[in-house]
């Protein structure tokens, strides 16, 4: 892959329109909020102050009109980081406008098998997000602007059969 000199925090901060991001792991426990993962495991209260930097960010975004949402490529039955970042993660940052839609695959063909984790922002800029085997963070590859075909291609797909995260959760949530 062709990559470019911006970072994908250049491209979270000038995003205008859009940012999408596609998640395709069961477990990123290694990558961030290990102790909320941890106090989650342990059956503690979510915290009132849990993920409140990243539900700042969110708002900065979503009050100036921008739209912020993402896709989760599963399969049931959840894994346990699973049902800690839905039933923490997505209802918290929900209040800072961002927008789930889960694409379940149980029992079918996954139709974007091998399709990386990515954040795609005003159906221009990709960043490709890569992690090792234990769902820790390695880092992004922000690609060239001709890959925007592709990847616009790969969001359209995933929206195409998820359903909204509320009323998948309604159906198959803990």
């Amino acid at each position: 892959m062709t990559t470019s000199s911006k970072t994908l925090g250049d491209l979270f901060d000038s995003f205008k329109r859009e940012a999408f991001r596609l998640e395709t792991l069961d477990d990123y426990s290694k990558s961030g909020n290990v102790d909320a993962y941890r106090a989650f495991l342990a059956g503690e209260p979510q915290p009132d102050d849990y993920n409140e930097g990243w539900v700042e960010e969110l708002r900065s975004h979503t009050e100036k009109g921008r739209r912020i949402y993402r896709v989760h490529i599963l399969s049931r039955p959840l894994t346990e980081y699973l049902s800690f970042e839905l039933g923490w993660g997505y209802w918290k940052n929900m209040t800072g406008g961002e927008e789930f839609f889960i694409l379940d695959t149980t029992g079918k063909p996954n139709p974007l098998e091998n399709v990386p984790d990515f954040w795609f922002f005003d159906s221009e800029s990709v960043a490709v997000m890569h992690y090792d085997e234990a769902g820790k963070y390695l880092g992004s590859e922000v690609l060239r602007p001709e890959k925007a075909t592709e990847f616009t291609r790969f969001r359209d797909t995933a929206l195409a059969h998820a359903e909204p995260f509320t009323e998948w959760w309604a159906k198959h949530g803990a």
